[in-house]
């Protein structure tokens, strides 16, 4: 075992160590999945960036940039950035003012059971997938700490590690290291830009390299307006509601602070996650001949720090990935406890029994996806994708407006399910996220009629 290895697994020991430590206070279900609801605006906000901070955008951007390029279908960080903003300004409020735990929760008041559970399936997919991005990056670092160690083995050992950080502490265990962790993992990307840029002979060198990869990319052909729409829809549309953010805003102490959250965390994430954007188009002078793209944050991270910035910035990486793996494993082990098996009146005891073994079942799940997927943003793409367009619609229609039931919201989920899944997996149509996304709107919009709004749609709503 190197010594870079060595410490990067003690660093991961300490986060495990800690999930123990926290999982003393956790004793409701409230408290596993929503730390208590008693988040300020820092934690809030640095809880947000770190969920949404993790493989796509360190480990995911930088190989694609690295391999294809920067163009109009360059979507990470920015379309996943504007995401945020859109869940602060629009959304953050009235679902935290809803006092939901998950967002079945808000389909069972607004469209009645039967919805909630269709919900819970389709989101649940998603979710698994978005933890198998998580793990796939996570065994990416352990392989570029240890070149002996194969990918498939990191995975594997990934998978195990996240399975029992998110079972030990949930929530709340997140929440006690972002902020330190995400500061640290700033601090280590600036620290890396600056030796790489001192590496390329300054700012104007590295302008010069990145100049060249772009003015490469260049010369292919453009895209159409219809392939950059649903490239940028797909992590706008599809992740703006995501399950993963939403129980973020939903853990803040108050409704200001669940908006603040969103927009400061996706400031940061924007302004942040531009580095990896900029050390993928170097990337290529740097470490020529590099087969795989997504090793290359962890590649310069190993050539470019002093071993101990290097142990730290693997372990913040690290830290974000399990920060991002830990709120996707979760949001299975809330959708199978709370809203498929058992209510909302079994003791709290049996909830946590049931979410933690559902947590562990999730990250077995995901260890297999991300073992035989192609990559990271492979995975998030789908994860994104996969039936988000008729939850969009139902929350939309079904929190600022009055009209639809539970037949109409039936219909938009199984009708944007089934045509993303036919126009993608069956290849019957280019655009199936578009298809979807118009499919379930029409469908809601036309069976509307059909079965009145359960209660109010907006504040407070009693349990």
């Amino acid at each position: 075992m190197t010594t870079e290895l060595l410490l990067l697994t003690l660093w991961v020991l300490a986060q495990l160590a800690l999930g123990l430590w926290v999982a003393r206070r956790v004793r409701t279900e409230d408290d596993f999945f929503v730390a208590g609801r008693r988040l300020g605006p820092w934690m809030a906000a640095a809880s947000v960036f770190a969920t949404w901070f993790g493989a796509e955008t360190c480990v995911g951007a930088a190989g694609q940039v690295h391999d294809s390029g920067l163009g109009a279908l360059s979507v990470e960080p920015y379309a996943y950035g504007l995401c945020l903003l859109v869940m602060g300004l629009v959304f953050a409020v009235p679902l935290w003012r809803l006092g939901i735990t998950t967002l079945p929760d808000f389909f069972a008041r607004r469209f009645g059971t039967a919805t909630e559970r269709v919900a819970a399936l389709v989101l649940m997919p998603a979710s698994i997938l978005w933890a198998a991005a998580q793990i796939r990056a996570f065994g990416t670092v352990l392989a570029g700490a240890a070149p002996s160690l194969d990918v498939g083995t990191g995975i594997a050992v990934a998978a195990v590690l996240a399975g029992l950080y998110t079972m030990l502490g949930g929530l709340l265990a997140d929440v006690v290291t972002d902020l330190l962790q995400g500061g640290v993992l700033i601090v280590g990307l600036v620290l890396l830009l600056v030796a790489v840029t001192g590496d390329l002979g300054g700012a104007s060198g590295l302008l010069d390299a990145a100049g060249e990869r772009l003015a490469a990319r260049a010369v292919g052909p453009s895209p159409g307006v219809l392939d950059v729409v649903e490239a940028w829809a797909i992590p706008i549309c599809g992740s703006v509601v995501a399950q993963e953010v939403v129980s973020r805003s939903l853990a803040a102490r108050s409704a200001g602070t669940a908006r603040g959250a969103a927009l400061g965390g996706g400031g940061i994430y924007l302004l942040v996650g531009t580095i990896p954007v900029v050390l993928g188009l170097v990337g290529g002078r740097l470490v020529p001949g590099l087969e795989d793209g997504e090793q290359l944050l962890p590649t310069l991270a190993r050539e470019y720090l002093p071993m101990g910035l290097f142990v730290l910035f693997s372990g913040a990486l690290v830290a974000a990935i399990l920060s991002t793996v830990d709120s996707a494993l979760l949001v299975v082990g809330s959708l199978v406890e709370r809203n498929l098996l058992l209510g909302r009146t079994a003791s709290d005891a049996l909830r946590l029994r049931v979410a933690r073994g559902a947590v562990l079942a999730a990250a077995g799940a995901a260890w297999w996806l991300a073992a035989g997927s192609d990559g990271v943003f492979a995975l998030v793409e789908l994860a994104s994708a996969f039936g988000s367009s008729g939850v969009l619609v139902c929350v939309v229609l079904g929190l600022f407006t009055r009209r639809g039931g539970q037949v109409s919201a039936l219909a938009a989920l199984g009708t944007g399910a089934a045509l993303w899944v036919l126009g993608d997996a069956g290849g019957h149509w280019p655009h199936p996220y578009l298809v979807s996304l118009g499919g379930a709107l029409v469908a809601y919009l036309a069976l509307s009629g059909l079965g009145a709004a359960e209660r109010p749609v907006l504040g407070k709503v009693e349990a």
